[in-house]
């Protein structure tokens, strides 16, 4: 079961985290990986991580905001069968603290970003006869969280983009979900806490992970095995649809 052989998969944002976990275990399920990454040098990481593996994975330095980066790098791969939007970024802040700039960061990345990878893989896709898109969206999308004004508005965003793409084109075979995750324990969470709470890192760590109702955090893996059935055959008959993955955080923190 949820076998990917051959397929061929673009993972935004696969050199760390999620991204990373998803990146190993597609590849282990025999797909072809193209990780799009900003940052080369975790994406060439990763890449030696799976090939040592036994698998095929290939890096492709992007700027997800700039449309012509993406349309080239996509036209280059060609065939697409599954498209995972998972690059994106954080922002603390409220409407009144968020400046236009920042705003406009996190639109640019989380938003036009995926925008810009749906617009280069739809037409790739509807050529491939069908295709399977995954956005990663979060519990922010769903639920009111202090301080994450600009990176909930993101979010709520890509919930609303994967209805639509689900909508319009599942005539030609595609279909389009969505995850939920909450907070998860990537290197991201250890920087941000080691930046804005120096001397306090395990005090922190606890009492972030006992935000999530389950008691701990989720692990990139975790996460990776969602995406992994949302994109299998097995999961042929779900589209439209978002998953919370998150240790109960929408439902029982209400």
């Amino acid at each position: 079961m949820f076998k990917l052989t051959n397929k061929q998969v673009i993972i935004t944002g696969g050199g760390s985290g999620i991204g990373k976990a998803m990146s190993i275990m597609f590849a282990k399920q025999g797909a072809i990986v193209h990780i799009i990454e900003l940052n080369e040098d975790a994406a060439s990481d990763t890449v030696t991580e799976i090939k040592a593996a036994g698998g095929y994975a290939f890096v492709h330095k992007c700027d997800v905001s700039n449309q012509q980066q993406v349309m080239d790098i996509f036209n280059s791969i060609g065939k697409i069968d599954i498209l995972i939007n998972n690059a994106g970024i954080a922002h603390i802040g409220k409407a009144d603290n968020t400046s236009e700039a920042d705003f406009d960061r996190i639109y640019n990345v989380n938003v036009k970003g995926v925008y810009n990878c749906l617009f280069a893989a739809l037409p790739l896709m509807k050529a491939n006869n069908g295709g399977i898109i995954l956005n990663t969206s979060s519990v922010a999308a769903h639920v009111g969280i202090t301080d994450r004004f600009a990176y909930s508005t993101s979010k709520g965003a890509i919930h609303a983009m994967t209805l639509s793409v689900a909508r319009d084109y599942m005539v030609d075979n595609i279909r389009c979900n969505s995850i939920s995750p909450a907070r998860v324990h990537t290197p991201f969470v250890d920087g941000f806490i080691a930046k804005n709470y120096a001397g306090q890192e395990a005090e922190i760590f606890e009492k972030l992970s006992k935000s999530q109702p389950i008691g701990r955090m989720g692990q990139p893996e975790e996460i990776a095995a969602l995406a992994l059935y949302l994109c299998s055959d097995e999961a042929g008959f779900i589209t439209g649809t978002d998953y919370p993955i998150d240790g109960g955080f929408i439902t029982l923190n209400n």
